[in-house]
This record gives C-alpha cells, structure tokens and sequence, in this order.
C-alpha cells in the first residue's frame, strides 16, 4: 500500500527546512500572534555559519511590516530594555539564536495582524552570504519557540532569558 503525505505534512517539511545561502544556514523560524491593531511585532529563528569566516546579519525586511529592524535586549539600571543593533554576528560553528528576550527582529508598524497558522516571508541580509528569504510560521501569543523546534546546536547558550514581545506589546526604542 503506498501511503502519501497530506498537504499539511508537505507544508510542515517545507516550513522547517533550513533556507541556506553560501555558508549560513537559517532555520526554525517564527512569530507570535499579534493583537487586532497591534503596531509591532517579532520573529525569532536560529542561525548556523558552517564556514570558516564570520559574517553578519545587517539588514532585514518583510512584506507584513513597514520596516524590520535587529533588535536585543539589555539590562539598564535593573530594567529590561530593547535596542536596536547595527548587526548580529555569526561567528563560525557558534549558533545566533534570535529568541523571546534575547536578539530578534523587530516588525514595525505591522501592515497585517499576525494569526495563528498563518505565515509570512523574512529577508536577511547577510555581509557576506547576501540575502536569504525564510518564510516564518505564526505561532499563538504565549508561544516561547518554534513547535516542535529543536536547536541545530542544542548547547548553545539562551542569549537572555526573560520573555518579551507579547502580542501587541508597545515598544520605544529611545
């Protein structure tokens, strides 16, 4: 009997397959849901430089908001604060894993809301490998990771540890 796979299954596969340009390999990308008439949101997704020189993410741009911006998390004077950065590293071997508060990219001003189920496409910008494009699975508001995500490099260290970014959360970047 010859079994064949459900078009949600063919999506599944398609969605968690790393996109991959010279040396980087981008993979478990996603969102959170945002609120009806939220102006922001974020995306997460993890980075791999199988190479041997470092490169950077410099840029990034989506259809579904105004401008993508990298963004991190810092402690000032005991408070939680997001700023923009100019670049993420990636160093070879060493994974940047963009996660809830910790590095990610910032969607502003959302041109849609982001829903469960429902994906939308991200570029990076890469210094050396140029642009790679993953498409970027919406996940319920509370999520914390990928479903079913499973770090390329499960040692690596969470890059900060306090979630952030609930659907609909302000943001200032002053």
């Amino acid at each position: 009997m010859k079994v064949l796979p459900t078009l949600a299954a063919l999506c599944a596969l398609a969605l968690s397959a790393p996109a991959v340009a010279a040396d980087i390999a981008v993979s478990s990308p996603w969102a959170r849901a945002s609120a009806p008439g939220a102006p922001n949101g974020a995306c997460y997704l993890e980075i791999v430089n199988t190479g041997k020189e470092p490169d950077r993410v410099v840029s990034a741009s989506s259809p579904v908001a105004d401008k993508a911006e990298l963004h991190t998390h810092l402690m000032d004077n005991g408070v939680m604060k997001m700023r923009p950065v100019e670049a993420f590293e990636v160093a070879p071997g060493e994974p940047q894993v963009l996660r809830p508060g910790g590095n990610h990219i910032m969607l502003m001003g959302l041109k849609q809301q982001l829903k469960p189920g429902a994906s939308f496409p991200v570029t990076l910008t890469f210094a050396k490998a140029g642009a790679v494009t993953v498409q970027v699975p919406v996940q319920e508001a509370g999520a914390m990771a990928a479903p079913g995500a499973q770090s390329m490099h499960p040692g690596a260290p969470a890059q900060h540890g306090q979630p952030m970014h609930q659907g609909g959360a302000q943001h200032k970047t002053n």
